[in-house]
């Protein structure tokens, strides 16, 4: 188990939690029509019972305690930009994963964060039951509220499994949110995170 200040990466799961969600997924099999006692099936309530409390452990992280754990004073006032980190969550309404990557700036105001608070904080929020929508104003109100910059900025771009596998199965859409603050809400600041998000520098 990995712990640092205000954020915990667990395997380790809650025996009573797991009990009880392994009962349930077994009476969802039997529902489906499925026999659970088969070959293939004897661990699988329990499997996605783990899968499913590690999929939604962000509710027992606290984002602002993430980016708190890490807050220098520093004058530098231009951007801060990390790009292409990994998003992977679950849609609040299917219970199917929506994943993608999430862009990040943020105009420092006296303080910067360590680098690598911004992608935890993104998978705090991440690993709930989520909208993409919501989950993009959540990562920008935190940095805002916490950090207290010049300005924030979020762009997000995910691939539905509810819209790929079901529904409109609509395979290669692509579903795009932001979300700004402060000088990002300005057209020329805006315009150079969007060209910098959109540059392959490596």
């Amino acid at each position: 188990m990995e712990e640092q200040a205000g954020y915990k990466k667990t395997d380790s799961y809650n025996s009573e939690t797991i009990d009880s969600l392994a009962k349930k997924y077994q009476v969802i099999l039997e529902e489906i029509g499925e026999d659970p006692k088969r070959e293939g099936l004897l661990k699988t309530p329990e499997r996605v019972a783990k899968a499913m409390q590690y999929l939604t452990h962000g509710y027992d992280l606290n984002p602002a305690e993430i980016l708190r754990s890490a807050m220098f004073k520093e004058e530098y006032r231009q951007m801060v930009l990390v790009k292409d980190i990994e998003v992977y969550s679950m849609c609040e309404h299917h219970l199917l994963p929506f994943f993608g990557k999430a862009h990040i700036a943020y105009i420092p105001n006296g303080c910067i964060v360590g680098l690598s608070k911004i992608p935890r904080v993104v998978d705090a929020f991440a690993r709930r039951l989520q909208v993409q929508e919501r989950l993009t104003t959540e990562i920008r109100d935190c940095i805002q509220e916490t950090l207290n910059p010049i300005g924030v900025a979020v762009v997000i771009e995910c691939q539905h499994l509810c819209m790929q596998m079901r529904g409109i199965q609509k395979q290669n859409s692509v579903t795009t949110t932001s979300a700004f603050t402060g000088e990002f809400l300005k057209d020329t600041t805006r315009k150079e995170f969007i060209s910098l998000i959109g540059t392959k520098l490596h």
